[in-house]
């Protein structure tokens, strides 16, 4: 039953960056967001997909891998177009 939570909770979580990742590819702007929080944020990411590996748990290994790649494209945007 935990399997099944943690897997619909981390599909949801790396879905909700799928729209915000789109937007910034497409439109080139970043002014919006936080420089400090999604540097914070990737980092953070990067940590609990680690972390997934130690643990050997699919859910959080791959929903943390995806959210890093989204994560890090918004970030490099961020630091390419301000």
């Amino acid at each position: 039953m935990e399997n099944w939570i943690g897997s619909i909770a981390a599909v949801l979580t790396t879905v909700a960056f799928v729209p915000q990742a789109l937007k910034v590819i497409r439109e080139k702007q970043t002014h919006g967001i936080s420089l400090a929080m999604y540097a914070l944020f990737t980092a953070g990411v990067a940590l609990w997909f680690v972390f997934g590996l130690l643990i050997h748990s699919w859910p959080v290994t791959l929903a943390n891998g995806i959210t890093l790649v989204l994560a890090s494209v918004i970030l490099a945007m961020k630091l390419r177009y301000g």
